[in-house]
């Protein structure tokens, strides 16, 4: 399970990541973003950190980048991976909390 120090950073992470790509939904009322925004772009940063520490890993078998480069892209890619499974185990706990609900 990730921590909240870890659930934070990813957050801040993906908002540094994902800046000005366009979303799904459109600002609500509050001022905020829509839900699929927000979900869009977390889901766009997780697969754009899993091509990041693809390249870092071909880097480093030729031999253009180090150890530490391939680690530190590979543990960002397993932060937004873990990150976006935990969402998806929530949004699949909340679905299945309103299908229980009675009308």
């Amino acid at each position: 399970m990730i921590g909240a120090t870890g659930a934070a950073t990813g957050l801040s992470a993906y908002r540094a990541v994902a800046a000005g790509t366009p979303g799904l939904g459109t600002a609500t009322p509050g001022g905020g973003e829509a839900f699929g925004a927000a979900l869009e772009r977390a889901l766009g940063s997780a697969v754009q950190s899993g091509h990041a520490a693809d390249a870092a890993s071909v880097s480093a078998m030729t031999g253009t980048a180090g150890t530490t480069e391939v680690v530190m892209a590979v543990a960002r890619a397993e932060l937004a991976l873990q990150t976006a499974v935990a969402l998806r185990d929530r949004v699949v706990a909340a679905y299945q909390e309103v299908m229980r609900m009675q009308i």
